[in-house]
């Protein structure tokens, strides 16, 4: 590879000739004008500045030409592989000539301070975001700052180079840069509205600084040419090598660059307590915590102001990050049932979390819990920060640092995503890669779906290789490719279910109508139920996939929207029974050892029968709430088989057909839709959960000759006299 030493000034005109061109696989042209800006300041001041890349070839390869303007050249010309963005900024400030992109035109006015301070640069470089930055910025966009930071006046006359405008033009202390290069003025004619003549002291320093921005013509640049020989698609390869390969700083690197800078021993924090959430399977890279500790500092997440933040400011938002970060942790595990950052569809959701446990001191109400769990799943599912994650985020801290609650970030959400139910419709062609995904596997989990080999709950956290839960093709991809599918049907959604690794190699290609009836045998119908599959055997066969597809499909999308009106309704909803049973008794959490079993007679006892009723009612008529059944008062898992054993049918479509009864007769059968009825394994213990929805009217419980009112206060359910049952459905349903 020959390299050519060669100047700004000569790689200007070669793009003015057309002896430089694009090939296709170039992308666009993408510098906002702040970019261009800061490019001039690092080459006035010598700074490095990278290599060009070029190919010079006598194949046809697509080509074409930059988006300034161009002459055709009668030479073959080089095609400029990496420092597009550089030569074609530094093109259209130096010749004056406009960026034409998209139809538009549009010319880059950076403006030269002639009054700039000496020495090193006083105002820091302003960091890009991880997003890609708008094409075009023509104005300064400042952003929030700390109180503590400069005014605008005193950052612009601190610049060597900044975006211009035509107020700032008016001033005799700015010029143009592009009229320095183009020489249709003198230095007197550029200089005249500063000094009063040449003679003027400052007329020298002046025209000094032209003549050094002129010499960035002269500044060198290494170009690296390939050679000839090399096939297009080396080539290509070379160029995906070199702009994405190449360890490239996101902004979140500069910003902690910036920050590690003026606060010594800062990184080694970040690492520590990276090193923390990692303990408990959260790993969450340095530029998280950077840009929570920003949000913190700034009301907003963009690292661009990140240099300016006192040190004493760094370290107090720092403190709030941590304290916020492992409350986001907590929630995520206990109340959401999210194990690990890999079930989020961003790592960006923890942020909100964080700043709102914050500024509520930790201290969430029943409502508040609930609505921020609700949120969270459903912008989770949703893939909220799929777009402008920046620009989202920011909305996010907005409405958080005015005092919104969950409620108005999911009214955000409502405007973003439009409907927040799932249709059958939601999941054709998508893959596991689509937000729902994780979603749906915190559905079937906490609806206690079950590994079909070793009858283990769901759980990524589970102890050694033969248990990790993999994402296994129910039909495989094999079969169903031989058959003509396409590969956005193959990996569906609809097609996915979660098993052991191990299981999920021995089955290998099978097909469905091979190994579910093996899985029956062995787990029951119910194996293939809590992961919503369809149990016709009809729709195992690889002729009906599509049909199979569809039935599922409808499965998923039920799931989900009852996953999500389980937690509008239960306050106190967690992803997994065991959490439940851990968390202990509270105002929306009861254990009943039975429903109807009675140890000391031996029989079924209605008295027991009338206390279920009871407190299902009292949930309704409060809050909403969720009643364990086979657990006792100690929280260990006694199961419901004593209950079973009293009943006709002795199996958990025979226990949740006598609760349902149960409800009808002492409540009304209207009230049966309130409460939703699972089953999970605990210790191998069968444990029933009630989870019940606050009622839209009272539920009065008939118990012999009388109907009363049952309420759930603190730990416990208890009936209401006359008068204090007139007073509180006045009260809560007027």
């Amino acid at each position: 590879m020959a390299k050519i030493d060669t100047s700004v000034g000569h790689l200007v005109d070669m793009i003015e000739r057309g002896e430089l061109r694009l090939p296709e696989l170039q992308r666009r042209y993408v510098w906002p004008a702040t970019r261009v800006r800061d490019l001039l300041d690092s080459l006035y001041r010598g700074y490095p500045s990278g290599t060009i890349l070029v190919w010079e070839t006598d194949q046809e390869v697509p080509s074409r030409d930059l988006v300034v303007q161009q002459t055709s050249s009668a030479f073959t010309p080089k095609l400029l592989l990496d420092g597009q963005q550089r030569l074609t900024s530094l093109s259209a400030v130096i010749r004056g000539e406009p960026i034409r992109l998209k139809g538009r035109v549009r010319p880059i006015h950076i403006a030269f301070n002639l009054d700039h301070p000496e020495g090193p640069p006083v105002e820091v470089m302003e960091v890009e975001d991880d997003e890609q930055p708008p094409a075009f910025e023509q104005v300064e966009e400042e952003g929030e700052e700390p109180a503590e930071a400069k005014s605008l006046q005193e950052r612009l006359r601190s610049r060597t180079f900044v975006v211009g405008s035509n107020a700032l033009f008016a001033d005799p202390r700015w010029v143009r840069v592009s009229d320095i290069f183009k020489g249709e003025k003198t230095d007197w004619q550029l200089l005249k509205g500063l000094v009063d003549s040449p003679d003027d002291p400052k007329y020298d320093l002046y025209a000094k600084r032209l003549q050094r921005v002129r010499r960035i013509r002269e500044y060198p640049y290494v170009m690296h040419v390939l050679e000839r020989s090399l096939p297009y698609e080396e080539v290509a390869e070379i160029f995906v090598r070199v702009n994405s390969l190449g360890m490239k700083l996101r902004g979140s690197d500069l910003a902690l660059a910036q920050i590690t800078a003026r606060w010594p021993n800062s990184l080694q924090m970040f690492e520590d307590f990276a090193e923390e959430c990692e303990k408990v399977w959260f790993t969450f890279d340095t530029g998280l915590l950077v840009r929570t500790l920003v949000a913190f500092a700034t009301k907003q997440s963009r690292f661009r102001t990140a240099a300016t933040i006192p040190v004493p400011m760094l370290k107090e938002s720092w403190e709030k990050a941590k304290d916020g970060l492992r409350f986001a942790v907590n929630f995520l595990r206990a109340n959401a049932g999210i194990e690990d950052e890999s079930l989020l569809s961003s790592p960006l959701l923890v942020i909100p979390v964080a700043v709102f446990a914050v500024l509520k001191n930790r201290q969430l109400t029943h409502a508040e819990e609930r609505g921020l769990l609700y949120w969270l799943l459903m912008a989770n599912a949703k893939g909220h920060f799929s777009g402008s994650a920046e620009t989202t985020l920011d909305n996010d801290l907005r409405i958080l640092f005015r005092g919104g609650t969950p409620s108005d970030l999911l009214d955000a959400l409502r405007q973003q995503v439009g409907r927040t139910t799932f249709e059958p419709s939601d999941f054709v062609g998508r893959s596991p890669r689509n937000p729902m995904f994780p979603v749906v596997y915190l559905a079937l989990k906490q609806g206690g779906a079950q590994d079909w080999q070793s009858g283990l709950n769901l759980s990524l956290t589970h102890s050694g290789k033969w248990h990790y839960i993999n994402f296994h093709h129910i039909f495989p991809k094999s079969r169903l490719a031989s058959e003509g599918y396409e590969t956005s049907e193959i990996n569906e959604i609809a097609n996915m279910a979660f098993i052991s690794g191990s299981l999920n190699r021995a089955l290998s290609n099978k097909e469905p109508n091979e190994y579910f009836p093996g899985v029956i045998e062995k787990r029951g119908p119910e194996a293939l139920y809590g992961q919503h599959i369809p149990l016709d055997p009809a729709l195992w066969e690889v002729a009906n996939y599509r049909a199979f597809l569809e039935t599922r499909r409808s499965a998923l999308a039920r799931t989900l929207n009852g996953f999500f009106e389980g937690i509008a309704a239960d306050r106190s909803v967690a992803a997994d029974v065991h959490d439940l049973i851990e968390a202990g008794e509270s105002g929306g959490l009861e254990f009943k050892s039975s429903a109807r079993f009675n140890a000391h007679t031996g029989g079924a006892d209605p008295k027991l029968e009338a206390v279920i009723a009871k407190t299902i009612s009292g949930f309704m008529n409060a809050d909403g709430g969720t009643l364990l059944i086979g657990v006792n008062d100690s929280g260990l898992p006694v199961g419901i088989q004593s209950d079973l054993d009293t009943l006709t049918r002795k199996d958990r479509d025979g226990y949740e057909q006598f609760l349902t009864n149960l409800v009808a007769k002492a409540i009304g059968v209207e009230r049966c839709p309130d409460m939703a009825v699972s089953f999970h394994k605990v210790e191998d213990a069968d444990i029933c959960m009630v989870r019940v929805s606050p009622s839209p009217k009272p539920a009065y419980v008939t118990d012999g000759a009388e109907r009363r009112l049952y309420v759930r206060t603190g730990n416990s359910t208890r009936p209401l006299t006359t008068e204090e049952a007139v007073a509180y459905v006045g009260e809560r349903w007027r």
